[in-house]
């Protein structure tokens, strides 16, 4: 009786580790090398002479007026990846998102990975924050991109099932740290800021260090500058 307990508990655990590493499998897209060999089109490519500047985490009461003021002074419209609990809290931000020109997408609804597998919870938080986005901003969402950029198969599905297209970023400015600026931004954006990239920056310190976000403020007109005089143009997803 012994043997065939501890039988059949080898085979629940092995059942249950199986099913884990199914559902964290996608995760490894996050590494750009990954990425590129098994799931280029998750980088957002785009159009040859186009950039997708994406914003994630917001919004933010604190950083993005001062974000969405010196997009207006480039010129400039972006893609916002917003949290569903953040935009609770400030749903008229999220209104003025889209008022301004700017394309709003899901985030998430808490910034956070959700390492062990639970489709239903996955499908009811996607379809929690793509509800409040249309709601609170008027516009419904096209686009999914999942915390710190860990998709998992819960979150895979449940974007498919909501309509909504998953994309990471083919080049980041490391925004959030502690060390960052203006020019540090640039420096770390700009060997990847050819055509048909998809640029990460953030919105919002609220899972970055505190104030990161001044720096990715200073970056932007750096990084416009840089696109110009490569004959790029910086926009939404939706343009690229």
């Amino acid at each position: 009786m012994r043997v065939r307990l501890m039988r059949a508990g080898a085979a629940a655990l092995g059942a249950a580790a199986g099913v884990q590493l199914l559902h964290l499998a996608p995760s490894v897209v996050r590494l750009a090398p990954a990425r590129r060999l098994l799931a280029p089109h998750l980088s957002g490519p785009g159009g040859a002479h186009h950039v997708a500047l994406t914003f994630d985490d917001g919004p933010d009461p604190r950083s993005t007026p001062a974000v969405l003021d010196a997009l207006d002074g480039l010129g400039v419209r972006a893609t916002f990846f917003l949290l569903g609990s953040a935009l609770e809290r400030a749903p008229a931000l999220g209104r003025e998102l889209v008022e301004r020109g700017h394309e709003v997408a899901v985030h998430g609804w808490y910034h956070r990975v959700q390492w062990y597998p639970a489709p239903r919870r996955d499908l009811r938080e996607l379809r929690r924050t793509t509800e409040a986005v249309t709601e609170f901003c008027g516009a419904a969402p096209r686009w999914y991109r999942p915390p710190y950029g860990v998709l998992t198969a819960g979150l895979a599905l449940a974007a498919r099932r909501l309509g909504l297209r998953t994309v990471l970023w083919s080049a980041w400015g490391r925004d959030w740290t502690a060390d960052a600026t203006p020019a540090s931004v640039l420096a770390t954006a700009r060997p990847a800021l050819t055509g048909g990239a998809t640029l990460l920056l953030h919105d919002s310190d609220c899972t970055s260090a505190p104030d990161s976000w001044r720096a990715t403020l200073g970056a932007l007109p750096l990084l416009a500058a840089h696109c110009t005089r490569h004959g790029l143009t910086l926009g939404p997803l939706r343009d690229h």
